[in-house]
């Protein structure tokens, strides 16, 4: 704004003095400066100008070495909130000119951190407190600011949040132990089957939401291979799963979608064993779940889901194939649509086997 001036300049108490400038760009806020030197009520002045001009006259007040004036503008500036185009303006000017730490330190511990802060782990405690939420409308609101606030696209932040992977897939398990209790305490209660269990299906619920939106985090940060592992190795879910009231059980199957649709998708990459195992483990319930699916899909697209559960049995070895396939297909002749229509999927896995049949029969004639 002005890049030199001759002798500092006194209070407006002070005898008058001649201020000589060079480099003089905004001769306005070099003016207003002037008017707040001999204005009775410095707070008030500043609150007709607002905080952007607030901070123009804390410059020129700076550059001339005005001291009541760089105080008035600091104290007025801090004690009021600002717009983002403010705070950077601000940030700018911080790291252009020097203002004396008494002064300044309020502003500073503002405009950041004082001291060492680790957003790995503060986005980890976010990430915790919202799966410990009670209030169903709340965690889902939470759950989508946390998620904006930790995106690649996010334009809250040019250098996004790390995590630390271990502590979320601590997480991960403690949601998956929460769902394994919750079915051992509707088998221990007797309630399986009957309709009164609304508030456990409801705690049921949130435990399956939590641990698709984990799956989603992970995702983003790329960091779910494990959790291909960690779903697949449900060994207790998977055996209540089968002794489960239908309307609990397809809750389970809500993560299993997510899993299959990721890896249909190519947002998954893992050794083919763990595609094996998980499908292997969470294909027959999915298969009995999907009626419930259809009925109850909470947002699960189920086109999406039919098309990428067949894409991640394509990646499999062909035998491996053969045997989801000849599944699907008994549950298919008995239930109909309330079995996913692999048809395509199964098209394609049978003109790859005849064709590898066909090329082993080609080569043994020759």
């Amino acid at each position: 704004m002005l890049s030199k001036s001759g002798r500092q300049v006194p209070d407006a108490s002070g005898d008058s003095c001649k201020i000589e400038l060079s480099g003089l760009e905004n001769v306005d806020v070099f003016k207003e400066t002037i008017e707040l030197m001999y204005a009775k009520d410095a707070a008030r002045w500043l609150i007709k100008g607002g905080v952007s001009r607030a901070i123009d006259i804390l410059e020129v007040s700076s550059t001339i070495m005005f001291d009541r004036g760089m105080k008035s503008c600091l104290r007025y500036i801090e004690a009021v909130p600002w717009s983002e185009n403010e705070e950077e303006k601000l940030k700018s000017l911080f790291a252009r000119c020097k203002f004396d730490e008494a002064i300044s330190e309020d502003m500073l511990a503002r405009l950041g951190p004082q001291g060492r802060n680790n957003p790995e782990d503060l986005a980890v405690r976010l990430i915790q407190s919202v799966t410990n939420g009670t209030n169903t409308k709340a965690r889902k609101e939470m759950q989508s600011l946390v998620s904006g606030l930790l995106s690649k696209s996010s334009v809250y932040q040019k250098d996004p949040a790390g995590l630390d992977k271990e502590r979320l897939y601590d997480i991960c398990h403690s949601c998956s132990n929460s769902l394994v209790h919750l079915f051992e305490e509707a088998s221990d209660r007797g309630i399986v089957g009957r309709t009164e269990t609304k508030p456990l299906i409801e705690r049921v619920s949130k435990q399956v939401e939590n641990l698709n939106w984990l799956l989603e985090i992970l995702m983003e940060k790329e960091m779910a291979e494990d959790f291909v592992h960690v779903w697949a190795n449900q060994v207790e879910l998977i055996k209540m799963h089968g002794r489960a009231s239908p309307m609990m059980r397809y809750e389970l199957s809500r993560i299993s979608a997510s899993v299959f649709i990721a890896l249909g998708r190519r947002k998954l990459q893992c050794h083919g064993d763990e595609r094996f195992a998980v499908l292997r483990a969470w294909f027959e319930p999915m298969l009995r779940d999907f009626g419930w699916l259809q009925r109850c899909s909470k947002g699960l697209d189920m086109r999406m889901l039919e098309e990428n559960l067949g894409q991640a049995l394509l990646t499999l070895p062909l035998k491996q194939q053969q045997s989801f396939f000849e599944e699907w297909f008994r549950c298919f002749a008995e239930h109909g649509t309330g079995c996913p229509n692999l048809s395509k999927a199964f098209q394609v896995w049978w003109r790859r086997l005849f064709w590898r049949s066909q090329k082993h029969a080609d080569e043994f004639n020759t």
